[in-house]
């Protein structure tokens, strides 16, 4: 008894842990990996480096082609999108 009575303690703190810091960590990448996995030509997004620019082209290997300015492109890395300004709405065939 008095050894489990020790560990009751330990296994609160660690209950608490994990639904204030692990748990909304988890559904934060959640969403940001989906942000970036729906990532298309023409939406306007920033970097975690603060640029701010147009995916022109989504590659092959977690890549895009992002324009920052006219004939400025730059290849990026799609998880380092840190946020989507404006989506556009998907093409539909004619």
């Amino acid at each position: 008894m008095d050894a489990a009575g020790q560990f009751i303690p330990l296994i609160l703190i660690f209950g608490i842990m994990y639904f204030l810091l692990i748990r909304p960590q988890q559904k934060k990448m959640k969403e940001h990996q989906n942000m970036v996995s729906s990532l298309r030509r023409g939406d306007q997004v920033v970097t975690q480096g603060g640029l701010i620019g147009k995916v022109v082209k989504v590659k092959e290997n977690n890549e895009l082609e992002v324009e920052l300015a006219e004939g400025v492109k730059v290849r990026v890395v799609q998880s380092t999108i840190a946020q989507v300004l404006s989506k556009t709405e998907p093409a539909t065939e004619a």
